[in-house]
């Protein structure tokens, strides 16, 4: 546990550094529009809507950190937050941990957030920090799955696979972010877990290499991945509906 005497301030790190590929041509995921504005910014105020988050970290592509910055200073974001871009490594992992590396000594709390999952609503968030703040080494917001999940032998694209077995629905959740760590354990899970080929794309699985417990909060139907371009049809149709109810 933190000394209770020192604030306790939480930080989100958010990579950023990758392509993307699976949206097609052109920029890199994070850079794309949604409603006008790059998905990148929409998840940066995501995280600084939550007054928790004293600082947001964005890991940009090992190349492309200034023009990441001057994208950050175009852009209105709440003034109560700190922002810093680093340049990121070739994998998840790898820009996490450089992105862990530049939090200031006073950062109690970090979250990890997926650019890819920018409409993630404040309460969420909250809950996450909440739970760490509660002695949860590492929380994860997650959902129940609405469909019935088969375990199958893989095979080539598009060739009939055997099904090896059907897990009980009811005890699986699909895993969205931000995920929320104490600070030291996450910096331990990053010094700890060797890279394996591409690295590990969740945090919170790197955590329980350590053997330490690992608890799910409610996530929310709004912080899906965006990574097809129907996810991008919805987005658009989120963030359109939200316009009309808050005048966001």
């Amino acid at each position: 546990m933190s000394d209770q005497s020192r604030p306790y301030r939480t930080a989100a790190v958010i990579p950023a550094a990758g392509r993307g590929v699976r949206l097609g041509p052109g920029a890199p995921k994070a850079l794309r529009a949604l409603s006008g504005t790059p998905m990148l910014i929409h998840a940066v105020r995501a995280m600084a809507a939550s007054r928790s988050v004293s600082l947001v970290v964005v890991v940009a592509p090992a190349d492309g950190a200034p023009e990441v910055k001057n994208l950050l200073d175009e852009h209105a974001l709440p003034e109560r937050t700190d922002y810093l871009v680093v340049p990121g490594g070739d994998t998840r992992q790898e820009s996490v941990g450089l992105g862990l590396a530049a939090l200031p000594e006073d950062i109690s709390a970090v979250l990890v957030h997926d650019a890819a999952r920018p409409l993630v609503p404040v309460d969420t968030v909250d809950a996450v920090i909440e739970a760490v703040r509660d002695g949860a080494p590492a929380v994860v917001p997650a959902l129940p799955l609405a469909d019935t999940v088969k375990e199958v032998e893989p095979g080539a694209p598009g060739d009939p696979e055997p099904v090896l077995g059907t897990p009980v629905r009811a005890r699986l959740r699909a895993v969205q972010t931000p995920q929320g760590f104490d600070r030291d354990t996450l910096v331990r899970a990053h010094e700890s877990v060797a890279v394996d080929g591409d690295g590990a794309t969740d945090d919170a699985g790197m955590v329980e290499q350590l053997g330490e417990p690992v608890v799910v909060v409610p996530g929310h139907e709004e912080a899906f991945k965006v990574t097809r371009p129907l996810d991008l049809v919805l987005a658009e149709a989120v963030l359109a509906r939200r316009r009309a109810n808050d005048g966001f």
